[in-house]
């Protein structure tokens, strides 16, 4: 299984539960697993969390994201076709959205399109949580996943079945 990453699980990680400074082991793990091909961003993807900074010296996941050795590890190498950029507008979107309705749905579709690409050995890996009454601009990718047949999960789902630990080990428990 390739577990394809969401922008959002990067972002949320390293601007909260697992900064850099905090939990280093997070970062090391999620390159290994890239290097190992189990973990993957779609360029689309990978351009999202570099365009919310210009500073690696302020921002932990822009330097990161910039880090060569972390880019080509995380970093998937296909492409995908328009055609399967149009199957996921068209069932877990809309063909007929507005130029700002558009930019509203951002690279998602192209997230869904890579993992249609194998749906049965990709899954999206997204914290965005299904809402299937949203208007079309604003459906959630799980909700696009369903549309299409593509599996998706949460990144502790991930986690789990990649089998996520730190290596920290401490003194007594804090009673």
């Amino acid at each position: 299984m390739i577990y394809l990453v969401d922008a959002n699980v990067v972002m949320h990680a390293a601007n909260t539960y697992f900064r850099h400074s905090w939990v280093p082991e997070f970062w090391s793990w999620l390159r290994h697993h890239g290097e190992l091909g189990n973990i993957k961003m779609p360029h689309e993807i990978f351009q999202e969390i570099k365009d919310g900074s210009n500073n690696a010296e302020k921002d932990e996941l822009f330097a990161w994201a910039s880090d060569q050795d972390n880019k080509a590890s995380i970093l998937l190498a296909d492409k995908v076709t328009p055609q399967l950029v149009t199957t996921v507008m068209a069932n877990g979107y809309s063909l007929e959205l507005t130029e700002v309705q558009l930019q509203t749905v951002g690279q998602d579709p192209f997230l869904v399109a890579h993992a249609l690409k194998d749906p049965q050995n990709r899954c999206v890996v997204t914290h965005e949580v299904s809402a299937p009454r949203a208007a079309p601009h604003n459906r959630k990718i799980p909700d696009a996943c369903n549309a299409v047949g593509v599996q998706h999960c949460t990144p502790f789902q991930m986690m789990a079945a990649l089998d996520f630990k730190t290596a920290w080990k401490g003194n007594k428990p804090v009673k």
